[in-house]
C-alpha cells in the first residue's frame, strides 16, 4: 500500500485510488452531526433562558454562581474524562441518580396523594398475602391436582380481593396514615433490599442488616422528621425511594474499587451551591426571578402568569403511566414472548406469524393522531367510557407504544443465545422452564430498556389527548382513574396560544424544561441499563 497521504494503490490492481473523496465524506458527516447537536443545544439554551431567567440576576450573583458551582463543576468532569474515565462515569451516575431517585418520591408521593391511599394499598397488600398463603397452601396439600390449583390460582386472588379489602376498610380504627405507610410499603421495600443484598454478596448476614437498616431509617422519621420541618409520611418515602438506592450504589462503587473518586462529584455540586447561597445572602446580592420553580411545580394553572402552576398535568402524566404500565407493557411483553419463542416458524401458520410481524412494525410508524381517533372510537363511542379521562388516556397512549413495547421486547428476547436455551432443554428443563428462567433473565435488561424509552415517546404526547377530549386546563388534580385529567404536553399545547406574552415564553418555557427534564432523565436510565448490559455481555 502507498503511503502518499492522497493516493492508495491496491494490490493486484496496479491503480491508485484517492482519499480525498473519503476524507471529504467524513468531514461532511462530522460537521452534520455537529450542527445537528449544536442547533438543538441551542434551541434548549433559548427555552432554559427563558424559563430560568438568569440574566435578571444581578451581576455579582452570576460571578459568584459561576466561581463556586460552574467553574468547580467542569473542571472536575474535565479530571474526570481524561484522567480516569470510570470515575467520570461513577460521577455521572452519582449527581444523576439521586435527581432520579427524588423525581420517583414524588411519583410515588403522587400515587398515594392521588391515586391510591395508604389504606387502600395497604388492604391490597394484605388481600394480596392471604391470596397467596392460600395457594401455597392448596400446592403443598394438593401436589398432584394441576387443574384443581389452576382453578384455585384463578378464584382464590380475585374473591380475596374482592372480599378484604371492603372489610379493612371498615374497620372503625385504623392505624395512622404513616404507620400504615409503614407496614405496607416500607416493610416489603427492606425485604427487596435485603434479598438484593443478598443476592450480590452472597450473604444472608449481610441481607438481613440492609433490611434492618432500611427498617430502622424508615422508623426513625416518627422522631427525626417533625424536627426537620417535614412529615414521617414524607421522610419515609425519602428513606425508601431516595436514600436507599443511592446508599446502595454508593456501597458498591466502594467495595469494587474502581472510579471511586467520581463519588466526589455531587458532594462537589452541592457544597458549591450551598457557598453559594451563603455567599449571595452575605453580600446582599439577588438571583434570577425564574418562572420554573418550586411554586410552579406545586400550584395550579392560573389565568395570572405569576401564579401559573403545572401540578394537575404532572399528577395526570403520572396517573396516565401508571396505566400504561399496568395495561401496555404486560401485553407487549407477553406479545414478543409468544413470538419469539412459541410462534411457528415455517408453514401456513409461520406465513401468518411473518405477516402479523410485518403489520406490527408498519403500526409503529403509524401518526398518534390515527391512535387519538381509534381511542375515541374503541373506548368513548364504544366502550362507554367518558371522554378526556386518565383512564382513556392511558388506554390510548398506550396502544400507541404497543407495537415499539412489542418490537424492542422482541429483539432484547433474539439476542439470548440460542447456545442457553439448548443447554436448559438438555439439563430436563420444559419450554416454560427454559422461557422463565432463562429467556426472560438475560432480555430483561433490553426489555427494560424498551419499555423506559416507550415510555418517553408516551409521556410527550399530545395529539391523541386532544382527539380524546383532554381538556385544556384542569385546576383540580384528579383523584381517580375516570377524573377528568390534562398531561404536561397538553397543558404545554394550551399556554402556546395565550394571548399573554409571559404565558408564551415564560410560563411555556418552565412546563418544556420540566417535561425535557423527565424524558432526558428516562432516556438516560435507558442509555445506563444498555450499557450495563452490554458491558456484562
Amino acid at each position: 500500500m502507498a503511503t502518499d497521504q492522497q493516493t492508495a494503490t491496491w494490490y493486484g490492481t496496479g491503480e491508485a485510488v484517492s482519499r480525498v473523496r473519503g476524507k471529504a465524506f467524513k468531514t461532511l458527516c462530522l460537521s452534520a452531526t455537529l450542527l445537528a447537536l449544536l442547533s438543538v443545544f441551542v434551541l434548549l439554551l433559548y427555552v432554559a433562558n427563558d424559563a430560568f431567567q438568569p440574566l435578571s440576576a444581578d451581576m455579582g450573583w452570576l460571578l459568584v454562581t459561576i466561581g463556586t458551582v460552574v467553574v468547580p463543576a467542569l473542571g472536575a468532569i474535565g479530571y474526570y474524562y481524561t484522567r480516569d474515565t470510570r470515575a467520570g462515569e461513577t460521577a455521572t451516575i452519582a449527581l444523576g441518580l439521586p435527581v432520579v431517585s427524588l423525581l420517583l418520591t414524588g411519583g410515588v408521593f403522587i400515587t398515594f396523594e392521588h391515586v391510591v391511599s395508604v389504606y387502600q394499598w395497604l388492604s391490597i397488600l394484605v388481600s394480596l398475602v392471604v391470596a397467596g398463603g392460600i395457594v401455597y397452601a392448596h400446592s403443598r396439600v394438593r401436589t398432584e391436582a394441576d387443574l384443581e390449583r389452576l382453578v384455585v390460582v384463578v378464584a382464590v386472588p380475585a374473591l380475596v380481593l374482592w372480599f378484604i379489602p371492603g372489610l379493612i376498610l371498615s374497620l372503625p380504627m385504623l392505624p395512622t396514615q404513616s404507620l400504615a405507610l409503614l407496614g405496607s410499603f416500607v416493610v416489603p421495600v427492606a425485604v427487596v433490599v435485603g434479598l438484593f443484598v443478598r443476592r450480590q454478596r452472597e450473604n444472608d448476614r449481610d441481607g438481613a442488616i440492609a433490611a434492618v437498616l432500611t427498617l430502622v431509617g424508615a422508623a426513625a422519621g416518627f422522631g427525626v422528621a417533625p424536627v426537620v420541618g417535614i412529615t414521617p409520611f414524607v421522610w419515609m418515602l425519602l428513606v425508601t425511594v431516595t436514600a436507599v438506592p443511592v446508599a446502595l450504589y454508593v456501597e458498591s462503587v466502594i467495595r469494587r474499587g474502581v472510579g471511586v473518586s467520581g463519588l466526589a462529584f455531587p458532594l462537589i455540586v452541592v457544597g458549591g451551591i450551598v457557598a453559594s447561597v451563603a455567599l449571595t445572602d452575605a453580600l446582599g446580592v439577588a438571583g434570577p426571578t425564574p418562572w420554573l420553580d418550586w411554586g410552579f411545580l406545586t400550584n395550579v394553572p392560573s389565568r395570572t402568569p405569576e401564579d401559573a402552576g403545572f401540578y394537575p398535568p404532572l399528577v395526570g402524566s403520572v396517573m396516565m403511566l401508571l396505566i400504561i404500565v399496568v395495561s401496555a407493557f404486560p401485553v407487549g411483553v407477553g406479545a414478543a414472548l409468544y413470538l419469539e419463542e412459541y410462534a411457528p416458524k415455517r408453514g401456513r401458520w409461520g406465513r401468518l406469524v411473518d405477516l402479523i410481524e410485518v403489520n406490527i412494525g408498519n403500526l409503529a410508524g403509524v401518526p398518534s393522531v390515527v391512535y387519538g381517533v381509534l381511542g375515541l372510537a374503541l373506548f368513548i363511542r364504544a366502550g362507554g367510557f367518558g371522554s378526556g379521562t386518565a383512564l382513556v388516556g392511558g388506554f390510548t397512549v398506550g396502544l400507541l407504544i404497543l407495537p415499539i413495547v412489542i418490537i424492542s421486547s422482541q429483539e432484547a428476547i433474539s439476542a439470548v443465545p440460542d447456545s442457553m436455551r439448548q443447554a436448559s432443554y438438555g439439563m430436563g428443563a420444559t419450554k416454560w422452564q427454559t422461557t422463565r428462567n432463562v429467556v426472560l433473565p438475560e432480555a430483561l435488561p433490553g426489555i427494560m430498556t424498551g419499555n423506559i424509552l416507550a415510555m418517553g415517546r408516551a409521556i410527550g404526547e399530545t395529539a391523541p389527548l386532544l382527539i380524546i377530549g383532554a381538556p385544556a386546563v384542569v385546576r383540580i388534580a384528579p383523584n381517580s382513574f375516570t377524573n377528568k385529567f390534562s398531561a404536561m404536553p397538553r397543558q404545554i399545547y394550551t399556554w402556546s396560544g395565550e394571548i399573554d406574552a409571559a404565558f408564551r415564553h415564560g410560563v411555556l418555557a418552565a412546563g418544556v424544561v420540566t417535561l425535557l427534564v423527565v424524558l432526558l432523565l428516562m432516556n438516560g436510565a435507558a442509555i445506563l441499563i444498555r450499557n450495563k448490559y452490554q458491558r456484562r455481555e
